[in-house]
């Protein structure tokens, strides 16, 4: 890829976002109704290739239980509120109702609570007793403490997600977590992210993990690019991991590892175009913030925005325009793709002549 000057010393490569190219229509089209976005991961299979990203303004046991029985997986965040607090309810309500500066200083206040093992085991047996695929997130700063707790209530996706993850994290001041180690003694499927290059996606490949989180710093509520300078635009990003994974295929003798997109997934169009670009599924927070059954109550938040020491997020307020099943399956009352994203997928891959999610990836983009 030719690089660009930007100035004398330094020299760096063109890279794209979901906003910067579109989808190429086919000399065939298809009808949506004949469309499949079904995926598999390890031995699990979906109906939806969407993941709903492990934030409490988005998933809540409850809401984790209905985002499965819909075709999803649900992926609740094991150092959230509901890992901290009995009933956190109230706080979510209080945290609704915060405004201007003292809304960071009073999350990092109620985030400072402990995380207690036992309610891990409580909220994910309520959600294994449901019947759909249970999935848990822990951040690689605390894999290790609760791991074990995780496997032992019965998790059957394990995913660890952070800003950015590496294979080769280096520290003085404590040991680092062995993913390759790590992944090969667990019983359960580990999925593993964020990163936004070839090089450190191969590597995470490598660890043995069932599938790839691919971005960071690209998300509605963070604003890690501004604190910390660091961001990769996603077309650019999910194209690179999605070579990685093809290369890796024939360094291994044919294991695919799957990509999945988590990062600037605001609206049905960008769902189609990550999976244009080369993700086998998408991890959408923002979307489903905007659910009047989300734990949000219309407001948008990760982790980033408690962080105790240096807040690389924000509580963003999107208010309500439906529910979960609206937003996913319509219909849809909204002309800006933030309802009915199923729909908009199967609408998209029948405009280009495809039937199957795998099949889509080789579709014709331009950068526009």
């Amino acid at each position: 890829m030719t690089e660009i000057e930007i100035g004398k010393a330094k020299r760096a490569r063109r890279a794209y976002s979901f906003d910067d190219i579109a989808i190429v229509p086919s000399r065939r089209t298809r009808d949506p109704e004949e469309v499949s976005v079904a995926w598999q991961i390890d031995a699990y299979r979906f109906e939806l290739p969407v993941l709903a990203a492990p934030m409490d303004s988005v998933m809540s046991p409850e809401t984790a239980i209905a985002f499965g029985k819909h075709g999803g997986l649900g992926v609740l965040d094991l150092e959230g509120l509901w890992t901290r607090y009995d009933d956190p309810t109230p706080l979510l309500d209080e945290v609704a109702g915060l405004r201007g500066i003292r809304a960071t200083q009073r999350m990092q206040e109620i985030y400072a609570e402990p995380v207690r093992a036992e309610l891990i085991t409580a909220r994910l047996k309520q959600m294994r007793e449901s019947g759909v695929t249970v999935a848990g997130s822990l951040s690689p700063q605390r894999t290790k403490e609760f791991a074990k707790t995780v496997v032992d209530a019965g998790v059957d996706m394990f995913v660890i997600r952070g800003t950015t993850v590496s294979a080769e994290h280096v520290s003085s001041q404590a040991e680092p977590l062995n993913l390759k180690e790590f992944i090969y003694e667990l019983d359960v499927p580990v999925i593993v992210g964020g990163c936004a290059t070839y090089q450190a996606a191969l590597h995470l490949m490598r660890t043995g993990a069932a599938g790839v989180l691919v971005g960071f710093g690209g998300g509605a509520a963070h604003t890690t690019r501004t604190v910390l300078g660091v961001a990769v635009p996603m077309a650019s990003a999910v194209a690179d991991v999605a070579a990685a994974r093809r290369d890796y295929m024939d360094e291994s003798g044919g294991r695919y590892v799957h990509v999945i997109a988590d990062g600037s997934i605001g609206r049905s169009g960008d769902v189609a175009k990550a999976i244009a670009c080369g993700a086998d599924a998408v991890m959408v927070g923002s979307p489903f913030a905007r659910a009047d059954d989300a734990p949000g109550r219309g407001f948008h938040w990760g982790a980033e925005a408690w962080h105790g020491k240096l807040p690389r997020g924000e509580r963003v307020e999107f208010g309500t325009i439906g529910s979960l099943e609206e937003i996913l399956f319509g219909p849809s009352r909204v002309a800006d793709g933030t309802m009915n994203l199923i729909g908009a997928l199967k609408r998209s891959m029948a405009t280009t002549g495809y039937t199957e999610l795998k099949e889509f990836q080789r579709v014709e983009v331009v950068v526009e």
